[in-house]
C-alpha cells in the first residue's frame, strides 16, 4: 500500500531513460520495510477541486499539485514537482485475495493484472534528516529494475504528496539524484552524515487498472513484511492510486470495496510504519498544523481548505488511537473530530444543508466512542502518578492504579471496536468523497449560493464576532458561575478557538490577531484543567475506592483536587479577565 490517501498527478522522472519503463509501474513498486543495511544487489490527469492548505510549522512550503512549483525544494526546471493521489485500505490478511472478486473490480478491471515482488530500502542520515523534515527516500528493486524515489509529505491534505523518481543501477542511492529535491539547508547535513538503511520492504503486488465513469484507478493488493533489525512488521493493505479523472473516484471505489469486505482506510505510509518499527515507537499523533489561508480566497475555496485540513488530522491521529499506546492519538482524535464539527457549524452558517447534518451527527457518534478512553488516559497517565509523587506516605496507589489500568484497557478495546466498525469507515470515505466534489455546492439555497464567490474574509468576521459575542454573554458575572454554566461556557470557548484557529488569519493584524488566539488558549486551558478535576471525582466513584485497597490514594486525590480547585481559581478568574478585555482583532481600532 502506498503511504497516504492521495491522488496522482504527472510523475516527476529524472535518470536514464528506459524504453520499457512505465511511470505506472515505478508508481506502484510498493514500499519496503526496515532494515539496517541494503540487501546484496543482483498521469494522471488529476484534476484539482480547490487549493491545499499551507500549513505553519509544515517542513517546507509545499505547492497545490495542480500549479507549478513553488517552494523551497527548488528542482530545476527539467525536473517537474510531480503528485501523488492515493488512498491505502487496511485489511485482515486472510481476506485480502479475496477483493480481487469484488464486484467493482470484476465488472470495471481491464484484465488479471500484474504481479510483481518488489524489494526495497529506505535511506536516512543517523540523526534522520530526511524523516525530521518530510522527506522519504528509498530504493526499490521490481525485477531487474531499480528506481530510486523521493517524495514529500502533504502539508494538510490527506489525498496528495509530492514525489520523484530517478532509474538508479542498484539498490544503493544516489545521493546526486536526489539532491535536487532536498531544501538547500539539509543538504549540508546529508553530504556531511551520509545516507545508510534504516529499514526494508519485501512487498509482493498483485497490480489491476480499473475504468470507472468518473476516473481510472490503479490498485494494488500488497502483501509483505518490513523489517528493521530483528523486528518485522506486516503488511496486508490495497492501496488505490489515482491515475486520471477527478479525486473522488477514489472514495468512491473505497466506498465500493468496503461493500465487499471490512477494509479501514489510512494515510500512514510505510516509511512511517517503517521508521516506528525500526525506533520500537508507536504511531505519532501530531498536533494540526496551522492553516494561511489568503485574505482573498473565496468561501467556496476555503471550506474545502479547512475540511481537507480536518480530515488529514483525523486520518493522522487514527493509527495512534487504534494502537493506544500513546495517550495523544485519542486526544489528536477527538481533537480533529471537534475542529471537523467546527467546521461544520462554519458552513451551516451559509443556509441549511441537509448532507452537513448527517455528518454531523456520524462526527459526534466516533466522538463518543473515544471519551472514555480519553477521561482514563488522564488520569491513569496525569493524574494518578503525579499525585503519587507528592504523596509518598499514603499507600494504595499501586492498587489504585492497577484498577485504573483495567478500566484503561477495557475503553481502548472499545474504541478498536468504534474504529473498526464500517460505519467509521463510511463516515470517513463519505466525508472525504463529499470534500473532493464539493457536495455542499449542490446544498446550498439558492439564494445563498453567491455567497461561495464571496471573499471569505467577510464571512469570517461575521462568524469570529457571532461566536466571540456568545462566549463574552456566557461569561458575564464569571465569579458567581455555577459548574453547569461554566461547563457551557467552557463549550463556547473551544468552539470559538477552533473557528479562530479557521479564520483568525483573515480576520485582521497578525499581531492583534496572535494576542487574542494567546489569551484565548490561555482561558481554555484553565476551564480544561477545571473539568479535568471534576471528571476525576467521576472516575474514582465508579471505582468505588472506598472498597478497594486504593481507598485511601482515592481519598488522598479527592482532597487533592479539591485543594488544588480552590486554589486555581484566582488563575482561572485572572484568564478570563485577560481574556475577556482583550480586544477582537476584527474591530477597526484593534491594534496592529
Amino acid at each position: 500500500m502506498s503511504e497516504t490517501v492521495a491522488i496522482s498527478t504527472a510523475r516527476g522522472s529524472v535518470g536514464a531513460a528506459d524504453p520499457d519503463h512505465a511511470p505506472a509501474a515505478q508508481d506502484k513498486n510498493g514500499t519496503p520495510a526496515s532494515v539496517v543495511s541494503p540487501p546484496e544487489q543482483n498521469p494522471a490527469d488529476s484534476r484539482s477541486t480547490g487549493p491545499i492548505p499551507v500549513a505553519e510549522g509544515a517542513p517546507h512550503d509545499l505547492t497545490p499539485p495542480s500549479e507549478p512549483a513553488a517552494s523551497d525544494v527548488a528542482a530545476p526546471a527539467a525536473i517537474p514537482p510531480a503528485t501523488e493521489i492515493e488512498l491505502k485500505l487496511l485489511v485482515d490478511a486472510d481476506r485480502l485475495a479475496d477483493f480481487n472478486d469484488a464486484s467493482v473490480i470484476a465488472t470495471h478491471a481491464r484484465g488479471k493484472g500484474t504481479r510483481k515482488h518488489l524489494k526495497s530500502v529506505y535511506y536516512d542520515t543517523p540523526a534522520r534528516t530526511l524523516k525530521r523534515n518530510g522527506l522519504t527516500l528509498r530504493v526499490r528493486q521490481s525485477g531487474a529494475r531499480f528506481v530510486q524515489t523521493v517524495k514529500l509529505e502533504s502539508a494538510g491534505d490527506p489525498l496528495r504528496r509530492g514525489e520523484w523518481e530517478a532509474s538508479v543501477p542498484s539498490l544503493a542511492p544516489d545521493l546526486a539524484l536526489a539532491m535536487p529535491f532536498v531544501p538547500e539547508d539539509l543538504r549540508p547535513d546529508l553530504e556531511r552524515d551520509g545516507l545508510g538503511a534504516v529499514f526494508t520492504a519485501d512487498i509482493h503486488r498483485h497490480q489491476r487498472i480499473v475504468d470507472l465513469p468518473t476516473g481510472t484507478i490503479e490498485v494494488a493488493f500488497d502483501h509483505g513484511v518490513l523489517k528493521a533489525g530483528d523486528r518485522s512488521q506486516q503488511v496486508d493493505e490495497i492501496e488505490l492510486e489515482l491515475k486520471s479523472g477527478s479525486p473522488s473516484t477514489i472514495y468512491d471505489m473505497a466506498l465500493r470495496l468496503g461493500e465487499h469486505g471490512p477494509v479501514r482506510p489510512s494515510i500512514r505510509s510505510k516509511s512511517a510504519r517503517g521508521y516506528d518499527l525500526a525506533a520500537d515507537a508507536p504511531p505519532a499523533a501530531p498536533k494540526p498544523r496551522k492553516l494561511r489561508l489568503e485574505p482573498a480566497v473565496a468561501l467556496d475555496d476555503a471550506f474545502a481548505t479547512i475540511l481537507r485540513a480536518c480530515l488529514y488530522h483525523l486520518l493522522q491521529a487514527l493509527p495512534a488511537a487504534e494502537d493506544g499506546r500513546d495517550a495523544e492519538g485519542i486526544h489528536q482524535l477527538r481533537v480533529a473530530l471537534r475542529r471537523l464539527r467546527a467546521a461544520f457549524d462554519l458552513m451551516q452558517s451559509v443556509g441549511p444543508l441537509s448532507r452537513l447534518e448527517s455528518l454531523r451527527s456520524e462526527a459526534r457518534w466516533l466522538a463518543q466512542g473515544l471519551s472514555t478512553a480519553r477521561d482514563w488516559d488522564i488520569f491513569r497517565k496525569c493524574t494518578l502518578p503525579g499525585i503519587a509523587s507528592a504523596c509518598p506516605s499514603i499507600g494504595g496507589f499501586d492498587a489504585l492504579g492497577e484498577a485504573a489500568e483495567q478500566r484503561r484497557t477495557e475503553a481502548y478495546r472499545k474504541v478498536r471496536f468504534v474504529l473498526a466498525n464500517r460505519r467509521c469507515t463510511s463516515f470517513i470515505l463519505d466525508l472525504g468523497a463529499w470534500i473532493e466534489t464539493r457536495g455542499w455546492r449542490s446544498d446550498v439555497p439558492p439564494e445563498s449560493l453567491g455567497q461561495l464567490a464571496e471573499p471569505a474574509a467577510n464571512f469570517a468576521q461575521r462568524l469570529l464576532s457571532g461566536q466571540h459575542a456568545k462566549v463574552l454573554k456566557r461569561g458575564r458575572h464569571f465569579k458567581s458561575l455555577e459548574p453547569d454554566q461554566r461547563h457551557r461556557l467552557r463549550l463556547a470557548v473551544k468552539k470559538l478557538r477552533y473557528i479562530a484557529e479557521f479564520l483568525l488569519p483573515l480576520s485582521g493584524p497578525r499581531k492583534a490577531a496572535k494576542r487574542f488566539a494567546d489569551k484565548l488558549a490561555g482561558f481554555q486551558e484553565e476551564l480544561g484543567a477545571y473539568n479535568d478535576m471534576a471528571t476525576t471525582a467521576k472516575l474514582l466513584a465508579g471505582l468505588g475506592t472506598a472498597s478497594l485497597e486504593g481507598g485511601h490514594a482515592g481519598a488522598a486525590i479527592t482532597g487533592w483536587q479539591a485543594h488544588a480547585m480552590v486554589g486555581g481559581e484566582p488563575r482561572l478568574r485572572q484568564a478570563w479577565s485577560d481574556f475577556s478585555r482583550t480586544k477582537a482583532p476584527w474591530l477597526a481600532d484593534a491594534e496592529a
